[in-house]
């Protein structure tokens, strides 16, 4: 199997080679770098990552520019680097697609630790080489189908068009159908993080995960809120 492809986009170079090296020290040998949103977009298109980190501030736009252009093509997990920690600038980073978010300054190796955890929800460590399809292994409740591999999901045969953070949550959801999950058992199972103060993080997801499974977001169907408990998977 191939290693996983990474792509940093910073116009720090100094930060880029800090991450390479820590992303080495994990096993990641196939890293490419950029240091603006043009750079970035032409090494994506060339390089085909895995995984894209991307810097918010670039020198001729910013990386929320390349994430939208990369979503309009590819659910690889997207993870933002940024100067700014102000909660809004976090929740429009997750809003707009992004899977995680780090601010500056942060430990080079718990960037390689987040790129490994997301890259293991996307499923890039999980796939296994035998003969049978993933569908076949396929897992299906109510309308919805996921991959064993738990990276593709389908609703009435129809692939839905996900982030990993999405597939992360619906899979939980698929795995506990009519069950009560609490926040704090849905985030520490799909981020890997203490849910401490990421409330409006998980909202943002759930919400988002709404709009793409619902006929009506706003009067949900499948995710329902349960008052101070949680959410509830509904199927019959």
């Amino acid at each position: 199997m191939e290693k996983p492809r990474i792509l940093i986009v910073d116009d720090e170079s100094d930060l880029c080679h800090l991450i390479k090296t820590a992303l080495a020290k994990e096993g990641f040998s196939e890293v490419e770098m950029a240091g603006s949103v043009q750079e970035g977009w032409e090494k994506f298109n060339s390089f085909n990552p895995d995984i894209a980190i991307l810097d918010i501030m670039l020198p001729d736009g910013e990386g929320y520019d390349l994430c939208n252009k990369i979503r309009e093509v590819s659910r690889i997990p997207v993870l933002f680097l940024s100067a700014k920690s102000d909660e809004i600038d976090k929740i429009l980073g997750l809003a707009i697609g992004g899977d995680d978010y780090i601010t500056k300054p942060f430990s080079p190796k718990e960037v390689a630790f987040r790129v490994k955890a997301q890259l293991r929800r996307a499923g890039v460590y999980t796939m296994e080489m035998s003969g049978q399809t993933n569908a076949n292994k396929a897992m299906t409740v109510g309308p919805f189908t996921i991959n064993h591999d738990e990276t593709e999901v389908m609703k009435n045969g129809e692939l839905l068009e996900l982030t990993a953070k999405e597939v992360g949550l619906l899979a939980c959801f698929l795995h506990n159908p009519n069950r009560i999950i609490s926040k704090e058992t849905l985030f520490e199972r799909v981020w890997g993080e203490d849910f401490y103060g990421a409330d409006n993080t998980l909202m943002v997801h759930i919400r988002r995960l709404r709009e793409k499974i619902e006929e009506n977001p706003s009067k949900p169907a499948f995710i329902t809120t349960v008052k101070g408990l949680g959410y509830r998977f509904i199927v019959e």
